[in-house]
C-alpha cells in the first residue's frame, strides 16, 4: 500500500472515530448526575406547620386544599371541610420522602419514567403552599415501581398479573438533576375532591318515631315503639294491613352511622328532586329530631340529601333529695361532660346541615321504602289450598282424620 493510501485511510478512520465520540458526548451532554443522596431527604427545611395548603394537578384537573384559620377545606367542593388525618398523613409522608436510587437521567428519558408536568404529559404535580399562598416547593410524581407479576421479576418498571406498587419516581422542584426513585407509591395522590372530604356526618341514636312522607301520599306512613328495645308499630293501620316485623326491624339502626360520597355544590333544588322530595321526620329518645329531604336518583344509583337537626338540651340537672354531697359532686361533673358533648355534636351537625350530599342508596335505602313495603308477603303468609292433600303421601292414611 502506498504512503498516500495509508494517510488517506489513517485520516478517515480518525474523522469517523471523531464523529463517534462528537455524537456520544452529545448523547450524554443532556445528562444530570442526581444530586439526591442515598436514604437522603428530597425536601429538606420545609415546616410542615407553616403550610397554608396543596395543590395536586393531573392532566386538567386540580384540586386545592387550603387552610382557613385551624380547618383545612377543599375549593372544589365550595369549601367544605377536608379530612385533616388524610392531609396530616399525606403531607408526612412527602416531607419523609428520602432517595432509595439516585437516578443519572436526560430529558429523553424522563417521559419513559412519566416525569412530565401535567400539562404536557402523565405526570403528577403536587405544590405545597407558602404563608403567601404561593407553591414554594414542589414535587413531580412519576411512574410508580411495583412489585410482582408475571413480567416484573419482583422490582421492575411495570408489572402484571397482580403488581402492586412499593414506590415511585419523583423529580423535586422541577430540576432534573433531583430525580430519584422513593419507597412511597402516593396513591392517594389525585385531584379528587371527594376522596379529601371530612365524611363525619350526622349520626341517629334511639330512634323511637319515623315518619316517610312520599309525594304520593298512600305510600306515605309512621311508624312508633315505647323505646329503643321494642318493635315497631304502624300508625294507623287498617285491619287488612298485616306488617311485617322483619321489615320493620331495618328501621332500628337507622342511620345509626350514615356516610356520604360527595358534596353537590351549587344545588339546585329542582333539578335534583329536592322541590318535591321523599321527607323523613326521625325523634330519638332522648330528644333529637332530624328531617332529611331526598331527591331523585342520579348517576350510579346515588341520591342526592339534605338534613337539618334539632335538639331541645336539658342543660340543668335536678338532684335526687337524698343526694350526698359527694354524689352531687359527681353527678354535676358527669352531667355537664355529657352536656359538652351533645352541643358540640350539635353544633356539628347543624353546621353541616347547610349542604347538599350525595349519598348512596344503600345508606338511605329504608327511607325510600313505600307503605305497602312494609306488610306480610300475601303469597308467603296464605296456606296452599290443597294442604289436606298433600299432607300424606298417596296411598298412606291421613293419621290426623
Amino acid at each position: 500500500m502506498k504512503t498516500q493510501q495509508l494517510a488517506i485511510l489513517v485520516a478517515v478512520g480518525l474523522a469517523l472515530g471523531g464523529a463517534g465520540l462528537y455524537v456520544r458526548n452529545q448523547q450524554s451532554a443532556g445528562y444530570r448526575q442526581s444530586s439526591a443522596q442515598l436514604g437522603g431527604a428530597l425536601l429538606q427545611g420545609v415546616d410542615a406547620s407553616t403550610l397554608t395548603g396543596l395543590r395536586i394537578t393531573q392532566g386538567t384537573n386540580q384540586l386545592n386544599i387550603l387552610k382557613s384559620g385551624n380547618d383545612w377545606t377543599v375549593k372544589e367542593r365550595g369549601g367544605y371541610a377536608a379530612n385533616f388525618g388524610s392531609i396530616q398523613d399525606f403531607v408526612r409522608k412527602l416531607v419523609d420522602l428520602k432517595a432509595t436510587q439516585p437516578i443519572q437521567v436526560g430529558p429523553s428519558r424522563l417521559p419513559i419514567l412519566e416525569l412530565v408536568a401535567p400539562d404536557k404529559g402523565p405526570g403528577v404535580l403536587v405544590e405545597l403552599l407558602g404563608a403567601d399562598g404561593k407553591a414554594s416547593r414542589s414535587v413531580l410524581l412519576g411512574k410508580k415501581h411495583t412489585k410482582g407479576g408475571q413480567d416484573d421479576g419482583g422490582g421492575g418498571l411495570g408489572g402484571m398479573g397482580g403488581a402492586w406498587p412499593i414506590g415511585r419516581y419523583v423529580m423535586v422542584d422541577n430540576k432534573i438533576e433531583t430525580v430519584t426513585l422513593v419507597n412511597e407509591p402516593l396513591a392517594n395522590a389525585e385531584p379528587k375532591p371527594d376522596q379529601w372530604l371530612e365524611k363525619e356526618w350526622f349520626k341517629v341514636e334511639q330512634p323511637v318515631s319515623v315518619t316517610i312522607t312520599h309525594p304520593e301520599a298512600t305510600n306515605s306512613f309512621s311508624l312508633t315503639r315505647t323505646n329503643e328495645f321494642s318493635e315497631w308499630t304502624l300508625v294507623g293501620a287498617t285491619a287488612e294491613e298485616k306488617v311485617d316485623t322483619a321489615k320493620t326491624g331495618v328501621f332500628s339502626p337507622l342511620l345509626s352511622s350514615p356516610s356520604f360520597d360527595d358534596v353537590i355544590v351549587d344545588a339546585q333544588p329542582a333539578a335534583l328532586g329536592l322541590d318535591q322530595p321523599v321527607q323523613a321526620k326521625i325523634r330519638t329518645s332522648n330528644g333529637w329530631t332530624y328531617t332529611v329531604k331526598i331527591g331523585k336518583a342520579q348517576e350510579g344509583d346515588r341520591y342526592p340529601v339534605q338534613f337539618v337537626t334539632e335538639a331541645q338540651l336539658l342543660t340543668q340537672r335536678n338532684p335526687a333529695k337524698d343526694e350526698k354531697k359527694e354524689e352531687t359532686e359527681k353527678f354535676n361533673k358527669d352531667f355537664a361532660e355529657k352536656l359538652k358533648k351533645q352541643q358540640e355534636k350539635l353544633a356539628a351537625e347543624q353546621s353541616r346541615g347547610r349542604w347538599t350530599y350525595l349519598v348512596s342508596k344503600w345508606t338511605i335505602d329504608s327511607l325510600l321504602k313505600k307503605r305497602s313495603e312494609l306488610m306480610v308477603d300475601p303469597k308467603k303468609d296464605a296456606a296452599p289450598d290443597n294442604a289436606d292433600a298433600i299432607s300424606a303421601p298417596v296411598g298412606f292414611p291421613n293419621l290426623g282424620q
